[in-house]
């Protein structure tokens, strides 16, 4: 893929911009929301070492925008000696998670459900060995693209918190998504693309299952996906 010319880098990096709210919570995800949700918050009222959220843990995972959790939780469930930290702001998907979580007695997740730049600014260098941003909002109208996840400042926040050749993955099936991510790619030292030949990105990750987002895409006529898998430089 050939990335396209992009807008020059906003200011600073700008507050995420995501669905907070849907259908109205059940009456059980209401009772997630008061019991559970509280004991797996992440305080970010002081600086947050993943490695003291999770003592024993091999590795630390971090997903932004898990939607309804069904990778996260599949991940933290394949994957018990790791620690797994799930960023969303969505109530509808944060109840999802939690009625997962609650039914499998899952304790390798930690939840952070606000804005991840927040929770961005308080992780140390160097902590975080997996970064996942699984079919983020594409925000397609021009006038909207400064509101997309995928920024050059928070690629350098990114690329801090990674581990050397930590691994970040970016998935999409929105074609100019992709192409900007790569733009931005492109222009950052802070990251390589170990891209093996043309068209390999549409290959699904090794192990992976899709998600109800994409199940839903396939539905409406978007047959192919990007599979984007950079490391830390």
């Amino acid at each position: 893929m050939t990335p396209k010319p992009i807008p020059q880098d906003p200011k600073g990096p700008r507050a995420f911009f995501g669905r907070r709210a849907g259908k109205k919570l059940h009456k059980g995800q209401q009772a997630l929301f008061e019991t559970l949700l509280p004991k797996l918050t992440i305080d970010i009222s002081a600086p947050v070492d993943p490695r003291k959220l999770f003592p024993k843990a091999s590795r630390i995972h971090l997903e932004i925008g898990y939607g309804g959790g069904e990778h996260l939780a599949r991940m933290a469930r394949e994957n018990p000696r790791d620690g797994f930290i799930g960023c969303e702001v969505f109530t509808g998907g944060i109840g999802k998670l939690l009625e997962t979580i609650d039914a499998e007695g899952i304790e390798n997740i930690a939840l952070f459900p606000d804005d991840v730049i927040k929770l961005l600014a308080v992780l140390p260098d160097a902590s975080v060995d997996c970064l996942y941003v699984l079919y983020p909002d594409p925000w397609p109208k021009p006038r909207h693209h400064k509101r997309r996840l995928i920024q050059f400042k928070i690629l350098a926040e990114f690329a801090r918190v990674l581990k050397p050749a930590g691994l970040f993955r970016f998935a999409t099936d929105i074609e100019d998504y992709a192409n900007w991510t790569l733009a931005h790619i492109s222009r950052t030292d802070s990251f390589d693309w170990p891209i093996a030949e043309p068209g390999a990105w549409h290959a699904p990750y090794p192990g992976w299952q899709a998600t109800r987002y994409e199940q839903k895409a396939r539905r409406q006529g978007r047959m192919k996906s990007f599979y984007f898998e950079f490391l830390r430089s």
